[in-house]
């Protein structure tokens, strides 16, 4: 009875997973498939990109939105009290091209978040109708903004989150990231996020675009100066505050290589991880891992170590669930295939990374993110990130 019971749990939860992704691949729109409009009215877009340290990337990254095409646009480019060159990086761009402007942050004020304070910054020199929210390494392609400004218009939305291509890493990466894209669909809903009804909400910092007159309505970057996943924060808090919003799958349009391996992703789950879904309680850290671990392993266990034809026969069918689950949403992204094969592995790393975070955040009394250290008591005052 116990592995019955087992069993069909896990098959409930690989079931729901897979019409999940399945309903969020036909409903999410693809920006490839979005025509621009032709009109040639096309309102005044400010790139607001703040960077740390980012002097290997940011040349490239810049460059790309130099090159982007939209006719009317302005770049703010934040350098974050860098210690590189990516001051005289952006320096070097401003110089080059007239659209570009820059500002030198040296001190960051008691109460905020780097980034966020940047952002902050950033949006006071900002003069455009539209803000575009992106981190330094990201790449756009051509006529990303045209087809992004004629959607928000066309269905009158005041925000959108692209999703982006995540360039590859390392193998064991790929097998990580495989496991991310798919609980990334369970946990923010794209497919709900247009539906003014529901909770669900978005935010991407890739790309957040967002019409100034609904962030006018919001309490801006002041209420979320110490939110530590500040993007998907950004993206509730315009939609609790009336702003229509939208996501739209950025495959072949928008670009960032947000790790490099697995090590690089656990240093930067250091940042969000007890404080996002586990809400800096180490115990519901702790019970989500487990839980996690007990439904995603649940078909594999089964097949293995029941015993009995009939269930391991079930089971088999379960690990195929699974598969396709982690498939689908990697190849709508144009990932390989193969690192849904390894399901298993993915999930035993992924929570191993979960539980270092936690653990590290713990010990240090709060998180230490680009040579600062945060308090935990600070953040949780000012978290403002919920998943339904």
């Amino acid at each position: 009875m116990l592995w019955w019971t087992y069993l069909s749990l896990g098959l409930a939860y690989w079931l729901y997973n897979l019409a999940a992704v399945i309903h969020v691949l036909r409903t999410v729109p693809r920006l490839a498939a979005i025509t621009p409009r032709d009109d040639g009215a096309w309102p005044r877009v400010s790139h607001i990109v703040p960077a740390c340290n980012e002097a290997e990337r940011l040349w490239a990254a810049v460059g790309s939105r130099l090159e982007e095409g939209y006719p009317n646009a302005e770049f703010v480019l934040i350098n974050d009290r860098s210690t590189d060159d990516t001051g005289a990086l952006m320096d070097r761009l401003a110089a080059t091209d007239a659209r570009v402007r820059v500002l030198h942050v040296d001190h960051l004020p008691a109460g905020w978040l780097g980034k966020v304070h940047a952002l902050h910054r950033g949006l006071q020199l900002a003069t455009g109708e539209w803000l575009l929210f992106s981190d330094a390494d990201v790449h756009l392609g051509p006529g990303t903004l045209t087809r992004a400004i004629s959607h928000c218009e066309q269905h009158a939305l005041d925000h959108i989150g692209l999703l982006p291509d995540i360039w590859r890493g390392t193998r064991m990466l790929d097998v990580v990231m495989a496991m991310f894209l798919r609980t990334f669909s369970l946990l923010v809903r794209p497919h709900a996020v247009a539906n003014p009804r529901s909770r669900a909400a978005i935010g991407v910092g890739a790309f957040n675009l967002v019409r100034r007159s609904a962030l006018a309505r919001t309490p801006g970057f002041e209420g979320l100066c110490l939110d530590v996943v500040d993007d998907v924060a950004l993206g509730q808090m315009l939609k609790r505050h009336g702003a229509r919003s939208g996501v739209v799958n950025g495959h072949g349009y928008v670009g960032v290589r947000w790790y490099e391996s697995v090590r690089d992703m656990a240093r930067g789950a250091e940042k969000a991880a007890l404080a996002s879904f586990a809400r800096f309680s180490v115990v519901r850290l702790g019970v989500i891992c487990l839980v996690l671990l007990a439904l995603e392993l649940s078909p594999f266990v089964v097949l293995l170590l029941a015993g009995k034809p009939i269930l391991q026969a079930i089971a088999a069918g379960g690990t195929v669930c699974a598969f396709l689950a982690q498939l689908i949403p990697s190849v709508s992204f144009g990932r390989p295939w193969w690192p849904a094969l390894f399901t298993p592995v993915a999930t035993i790393v992924s929570v191993a990374i979960l539980l270092r975070a936690g653990w590290l955040t713990v010990w240090r009394g709060g998180v230490l993110w680009r040579g600062m250290l945060y308090p935990t008591q600070m953040l949780r005052r000012g978290a403002r990130l919920r998943f339904p």
